[in-house]
């Protein structure tokens, strides 16, 4: 079915990040570990009030002065978003501690808090790292705006100082939520483009092609047994709901005889970054190979939609998003994959899920895809991200237009074919995509003023109100910078020319406004 990915078909391998966190910090799980430095030493142990409550050991030996201890963060820390940092400390001893708060590997340089833990031992909670005061640790002295993003936390007790001791921290947390590891980067919320199927008979000519042409062989790919065709008995629209039917039949095409009919539907509408959401219900029967899916617009696939004007890049090359595909593990089981030159064939990244009966409930199958992440869902639940560390041609060619495709395939990798199998439906309820498309929205000419613009250099807001947050978006809906509270300059040097749309919020409205940089 898919773009020549001949392969034995290997179902399960997510690539894994390696051990790193992500604040809140509770110490209950061992990638809450700090590594030590500097002859420090870090350990769990358990809090002396509450024997159920875990927390971190901290240990200094007196042998070096800046005695320290690392964590690296699975998700980085935005000071363009949250500013603060508090945690817990316990000291075993009377006196009065100092703890520097640095923050390391981020888009802009090392910055650092000091605060002071006031003497009498025990607990001091909630003591608090406010960034928006943050020095540079290069001296330790010089005030900096802090902003942008920092992969790496570091603590010292006692920085500078040669005296040994023991302590305990707990409950590092920078105010945010806590997310999971497939929660979604952007949300994007403008339906773009869609089909309820609300038009008895055909399909829309409009929205869908029918792709018939057989590759190259006379067959499809991976030992498929079907034709492809545009007869309504394999693809038509009653009640509201698209049905793609395959089909036990003998049926002769392209000179080429098969026993299956389906039908393969290409989207006349192609994207790059957004939301795809498909409410289905899936075929029934041993061998029958449903799936939702996206190719690069850019694909050379003799016969697709888009490939007289636009196929000029080979698959895997440009690119595969299976949203949805079911039929190549047990009943129930559905699966999302993406293909590129680095994940194909027996490599690919890939993974499933068991769900409730497909064949007879609907669910809805989802797709997230933005500049940093793609991530699947099955009703509205994530359960896969793929986020490659090192995005470029063999990783991420998903940085162009994709389009749609809906189809049943017969055998294959599928597995073997009931012999009873007569026919079969996927019936679907709706197809919907959702980007971002930053609107203007007016605002008074007095609540805010922004000069220059076209700009060339900085970009200067001035207003009656208290701005919280400052946003620049490409035209896709990619924030490329941000500001918060008082900063009222952008600085676009960076930015290449074009429109651009500012986003300002502040306490009384939301205001948009497009931006020329030259």
């Amino acid at each position: 079915m898919k773009t020549l990915y001949t392969l034995a078909f290997l179902f399960f391998f997510i690539i894994h990040s390696g051990f790193s966190q992500e604040l809140p910090l509770d110490f209950s799980d061992s990638n809450d570990s700090f590594t030590a430095f500097g002859g420090s030493g870090f350990s769990f142990n358990t809090d002396p009030a509450d024997s159920s409550n875990d927390v971190g050991q901290f240990f200094n030996d007196g042998s070096d002065p800046w005695q320290g201890f690392l964590l690296n963060l699975i998700n980085p820390i935005d000071l363009d978003f949250q500013e603060t940092i508090s945690l817990s400390f316990y000291g075993f001893d009377p006196n009065v501690h100092n703890i520097v708060l640095k923050l390391e590997n981020g888009t802009n340089a090392n910055v650092e808090v000091t605060q002071n833990v006031p003497s009498g031992g025990g607990w001091t909670d909630n003591i608090t790292f406010d960034f928006s005061n943050a020095v540079l640790s290069s001296d330790g002295t010089t005030p900096i705006d802090a902003s942008g993003t920092y992969g790496a936390l570091v603590l010292f007790i006692d920085g500078g100082i040669t005296t040994p001791g023991t302590y305990l921290i707990d409950a590092i947390d920078d105010g945010t939520v806590a997310t999971d590891p497939n929660a979604l980067d952007v949300i994007y919320s403008d339906l773009v483009w869609e089909d309820s199927f609300n038009a008895n008979g055909p399909i829309n000519s409009n929205n869908w092609f029918h792709q018939t042409q057989l590759p190259a062989g006379g067959s499809w790919f991976n030992g498929e047994q079907q034709h492809y065709t545009n007869r309504i008995e394999n693809s038509f629209v009653d009640n509201g709901f698209l049905n793609i039917v395959a089909i036990g039949e003998t049926f002769n095409d392209q000179g080429q005889t098969k026993q299956y009919t389906s039908a393969r539907l290409n989207s006349k509408f192609a994207f790059t970054y957004g939301r795809v959401d498909v409410r289905a219900k899936l075929p029934f029967g041993d061998g029958t190979w449903p799936a939702i899916w996206t190719l690069g617009k850019n694909t050379n696939e003799d016969g697709g939609y888009w490939d007289s004007q636009f196929g000029t890049v080979n698959w895997p090359a440009s690119g595969e998003i299976d949203i949805m595909e079911h039929g190549l593990g047990a009943l129930n089981h559905t699966s999302s994959a993406l293909h590129t030159p680095s994940s194909f064939g027996n490599t690919v990244n890939v993974a499933s899920q068991q769900i409730s009966d497909v064949a007879n409930d609907f669910h809805i199958y989802s797709v997230n895809w933005s500049p940093n992440q793609i991530t699947f869902l099955v009703d509205g639940v994530g359960f896969y991200t793929y986020n490659p560390a090192v995005k470029n041609d063999a990783t991420w060619p998903f940085y162009e237009d994709q389009y749609l495709l809906l189809n049943i395939a017969m055998g294959g990798i599928a597995g073997t074919i009931d012999p009873n199998f007569s026919q079969s439906s996927m019936t679907i309820d709706y197809v919907k995509v959702y980007q971002n498309t930053l609107s203007v929205e007016p605002y008074s000419a007095n609540a805010f003023r922004v000069s220059p613009n076209p700009a060339s250099d900085y970009i200067n807001i001035t207003s009656e109100e208290n701005i919280d947050f400052i946003a620049l978006y490409d035209v896709l809906g990619n924030k490329v910078l941000s500001k918060t509270k008082s900063n009222k300059q952008i600085d676009v040097t960076a930015l290449e020319s074009g429109m651009y749309f500012l986003k300002i919020y502040s306490e009384k409205r939301i205001a948009t406004k497009k931006i020329i940089i030259n």
